[in-house]
C-alpha cells in the first residue's frame, strides 16, 4: 500500500537525526515500529545507543531486536525521540494516542531535546480535528469526564478492545475518543483538558515537536517548527 511505503520511506529517512553515542525516544505506532526495526538493523551493524522506549509494546520490540534500553532511573534527558503521529498541523502541533500510550509519548517528549515525527502524507491537515482527541482517563472519573467533555461540543466515545471490553493502558487507565471536530485553538483546548481532575493525560501535543518528516509521492519534506 502506498501509505506504507511512505511510513518506511519517512523512518528511514527520520534515522539522519539519530547519532553514535545518544539516548533515543522510541515511539509507539505503526511508523515508529518501523522506524525501530531500522535502529535495530543500525545497531546489529554497529551504531551505540541507549533507548527509553513509549510503551511496553516498544519495548518488547527493542528488546527482540538487541536495542539496549534504559529508564529515567539512568538518564532524564534524552538527546532525540522518533515517533509517529495520527495528526499535524502547520504549526507541528499533534494528535497522538491512536496506539494508546500518548501518556508515556508525552512524558519522553518532554524529556526530549529533539522530538522527531515520522509521518506519511495523510496525516498533514490544515486543521487538527479529523482525528479524534484520545484521553486516558482514570476509571473512577471515566463517567463524569465523559460528561464533561462532551458539554465541551465532543461526541465522547469509549474506546474498547479486540474483545469488546475497555481499552486498558500501559498504566491501567481508561481511554476516551473525544471527536471534536476542527479544532481552532489547539493549545486552548489542552489547557482546558489538563485542568479536569481524573483526566491523565490527553493527546493534543501542542508546541513540543522539532520536526516532521514526511513521505509523500515518493519523495521526503521537512516541516521545521518556527
Amino acid at each position: 500500500m502506498a501509505n506504507d511505503a511512505e511510513k518506511e520511506q519517512a523512518a528511514r529517512a527520520s534515522l539522519k537525526y539519530v547519532r553514535d553515542g545518544q539516548i533515543v525516544g522510541l515511539g509507539t505506532g505503526s511508523t515508529a515500529t518501523i522506524a525501530i526495526r531500522l535502529l535495530g538493523e543500525r545497531v546489529r551493524a554497529g551504531l551505540k545507543i541507549r533507548g527509553i522506549p513509549t510503551s511496553v509494546a516498544s519495548r518488547d520490540l527493542a528488546m527482540q531486536l538487541g536495542i539496549p534500553l534504559i529508564t529515567f532511573e539512568e538518564a532524564q534527558e534524552i538527546d532525540v525521540t522518533i515517533d509517529g503521529a495520527d495528526e499535524f498541523d502547520p504549526g507541528l502541533n499533534l494528535i497522538k494516542g491512536g496506539g494508546g500510550a500518548m501518556l508515556r509519548e508525552k512524558i519522553v517528549a518532554f524529556a526530549t531535546k529533539q522530538v522527531v515525527i515520522v509521518t506519511d502524507s495523510s496525516k498533514q491537515v490544515p486543521v487538527l480535528g479529523r482525528f479524534p482527541v484520545p484521553v486516558e482517563v482514570i476509571g473512577f472519573a471515566e463517567p463524569l469526564l465523559a460528561k464533561r467533555i462532551s458539554e465541551l461540543g465532543a461526541k465522547v466515545v469509549r474506546r474498547l478492545d479486540s474483545s469488546g471490553k475497555p481499552y486498558i493502558t500501559d498504566e491501567n487507565h481508561h481511554i476516551l475518543d473525544c471527536h471534536f471536530g476542527q479544532i481552532s485553538d489547539p493549545a486552548a483546548l489542552a489547557c482546558t483538558l489538563s485542568e479536569m481532575p481524573g483526566l491523565v493525560e490527553h493527546g493534543l501535543f501542542v508546541g513540543m515537536t522539532s520536526v516532521v518528516v514526511m513521505a509523500k509521492a515518493g519523495e521526503v519534506v521537512e516541516f521545521r517548527r518556527g
